[in-house]
């Protein structure tokens, strides 16, 4: 195709800056507020794995079984079907089933799961006689916890973290197709219903670029923060 034919096939003198702008900034906001409550979460429910791995107490076994169920099940769910099963809790929560807001439910509870299982299997990974020394030492499990498990874990943590925040980028795009906006949304109506080829390109290249700054991000924090580098 000459650069005629290109210049006719993406039209960019059709894309609204000042939208595609808007459109970004959604996207953003979703990642960063959905990134920060699966951060929470998927260390809670790790630890709650890993902590009550091997107990012999019923209700620990119970919880430990209630917390795998819902791990497995709610990470085995096609992110698009899920959003879909999570609109009557979504209307309940958020008070509507359109726009960014709408998408948070399904994004943190598509997203947490699976960053779960990450941090209870760096945790798992953790040499266990660091952790031997500390409670030869008299340590609390919360002292255990705070000072030990979490320090020497945080390189994986944040690279867990880095790849899950992937993750929701393309779950946002997802989202974006059935309503909740961002550049998802952008490159599907105003893009692909449109046959808009030029705000598809740009919206996919930005998304592009801002998966790129995630990892960089996550990559420089990591390198930091590894005393093995």
């Amino acid at each position: 195709m000459n650069d005629q034919g290109l210049s006719s096939y993406f039209k960019f003198s059709n894309v609204d800056w000042g939208n595609m702008m808007t459109s970004t900034w959604e996207t953003i906001w979703l990642t960063l507020v959905s990134m920060i409550v699966v951060a929470i979460l998927g260390i809670a429910l790790g630890l709650l794995l890993f902590e009550s791995t091997g107990s012999n107490n019923p209700l620990v076994k119970l919880l430990k079984w209630v917390v795998s169920l819902f791990v497995n099940v709610f990470r085995s769910i096609p992110f698009i079907i899920l959003i879909v099963l999570l609109l009557p809790i979504t209307q309940k929560l958020v008070g509507t089933i359109i726009g960014p807001r709408a998408a948070l439910p399904s994004l943190i509870i598509s997203a947490a799961p699976f960053y779960a299982r990450m941090v209870e299997l760096a945790f798992h990974e953790l040499d266990r006689g660091v952790i031997e020394a500390a409670e030869s030492m008299g340590a609390t499990r919360w002292q255990i916890i705070r000072k030990v498990l979490l320090p020497e874990s945080l390189p994986a943590l944040v690279s867990g973290i880095t790849v899950t925040t992937i993750s929701l980028i393309g779950y946002t795009a997802m989202a974006g197709a059935i309503g909740a906006g961002g550049l998802g949304n952008l490159a599907y109506q105003d893009g692909f219903q449109s046959n808009n080829n030029a705000i598809t390109l740009v919206a996919t290249v930005i998304i592009v670029i801002i998966v790129f700054i995630f990892q960089f991000i996550g990559d420089f924090a990591v390198k930091h923060i590894d005393k093995r580098a």
